[in-house]
């Protein structure tokens, strides 16, 4: 304590260590399967790597890059809008390049939101949300996503969101396909949500980077909505596409305005970041389409493996449309209600690690029985997994 005070931002101090780290110790000390965070345990497309070593060895992206990313980059992420989506973006004015995705949410909301605006955003939800909403000084406006038994997926209550909507309310900041629940949104909802954002005059703010894992279901950009692409700010990422996590290579496309606006943030955060990487990145986005559809394929045959286990270990699991997640409830097991105690003693019940998804609600009641678990891992991991939680 110095002056009285304590020391962390009373803005941050709600927020402590992640969950993820915690979980992620854990699997470290007790030697268990980590299906806790989000990361793939092998290496991407092997050219893609070579990509990155050419660069170093030719001095490409050694010194600082231009600060919105390199030029062959913005071409890359403008033609892979343009191509996939029918979304023409100027890469010299509406792409900007970003430390992650992460640092373009952060980016984007301390451009954009001032003390007192409102922020829309769906629960559960990845953890950087809250605490960048926070270090903008915005009000967090929780719209939950729930659990429908009979479909065994996670659905939007359009009503609630617009009930949410105010006159403090600044933007919508959306998931889709959505972490953790693995919901893609329809184009029904999406609609709605443009409509609802073009009536009351609001932002989106649309975190995207799963948009090449969908299982069931089309990933549709709500920048491509009527009268969308003047108000969305876009956010992707090389890292869940191409499976080199630790690149950190994001980027933003929006309209010219927002893009500058959130440049204006994103240059007093990294600056600049991932010189070589980022060079070949611009190559894995034009990969042919046969890459992307066997990674989706992969993650597809994953994710069936792991539900049935979980399935059959006892949970009741919710099917992910998208992602690499799956979401259960740990309640059918008997006598289990607390993720959060469920999930720290797992490891030592049977070398697991899973993320209780309490820890991506406001009203943490609605996840208190919800346990998170990764299928980004190989096949032969999965299997291990699976056998070792029918212990349970």
């Amino acid at each position: 304590m110095t002056q009285g005070r304590p020391l962390l931002n009373r803005r941050l101090a709600e927020f402590g260590t992640t969950i993820f780290a915690e979980m992620s110790a854990l699997a470290v000390r007790t030697g268990s399967i980590n299906l806790g965070q989000g990361f793939p345990d092998t290496d991407g497309p092997e050219e893609i790597r070579e990509a990155a070593v050419r660069a170093l060895r030719a001095g490409h992206g050694n010194q600082y890059p231009p600060g919105p990313g390199i030029p062959e980059l913005r071409t890359a992420i403008a033609d892979h809008q343009q191509r996939r989506y029918g979304l023409a973006y100027d890469p010299d004015s509406e792409v900007l390049v970003t430390a992650g995705a992460t640092e373009a949410i952060a980016a984007a909301l301390l451009a954009l939101v001032e003390p007192g605006d409102e922020v829309i955003a769906l629960e559960p939800y990845y953890d950087s949300y809250a605490a960048c909403i926070a270090m903008a000084g915005g009000t967090r406006v929780p719209v939950t996503l729930h659990p429908d038994a009979d479909s065994g997926t996670y659905r939007l209550d359009l009503d609630e969101l617009r009930a949410a909507v105010t006159s403090r309310t600044r933007l919508i900041l959306l998931n889709t396909p959505h972490n953790p629940t693995g919901t893609v949104l329809t184009r029904e909802e999406l609609a709605a949500i443009a409509a609802l954002a073009c009536e009351r005059d609001l932002l989106v703010v649309t975190d995207e980077v799963y948009e090449h894992l969908v299982f069931e279901g089309t990933h549709l950009p709500v920048a491509g909505f009527p009268g969308m692409r003047e108000r969305t700010v876009t956010i992707g990422s090389a890292g869940k596409t191409f499976s080199f996590t630790g690149w950190k290579v994001g980027w933003v496309t929006a309209a010219p305005e927002l893009v500058a606006a959130v440049r204006s943030a994103k240059q007093f955060l990294t600056y600049v970041s991932a010189g070589p990487f980022q060079y070949a990145v611009a190559e894995a986005l034009r990969l042919p389409d046969s890459y992307f559809d066997g990674l989706r394929a992969d993650l597809r045959a994953k994710r069936d493996l792991l539900s049935a286990g979980l399935t059959e270990a006892g949970f009741e699991v919710y099917r992910p449309a998208g992602t690499y997640f799956v979401t259960t409830d740990i309640r059918p097991l008997g006598g289990e209600t607390d993720g959060f105690a469920f999930c720290r003693a797992l490891p030592e019940r049977c070398g697991v690690v899973a993320i209780p998804n309490a820890v991506f609600y406001d009203h943490q009641e609605a996840g208190r029985s919800k346990v998170r678990f990764a299928f980004c891992k190989r096949e032969d991991v999965l299997r291990e997994a699976v056998a070792r939680l029918k212990g349970l």
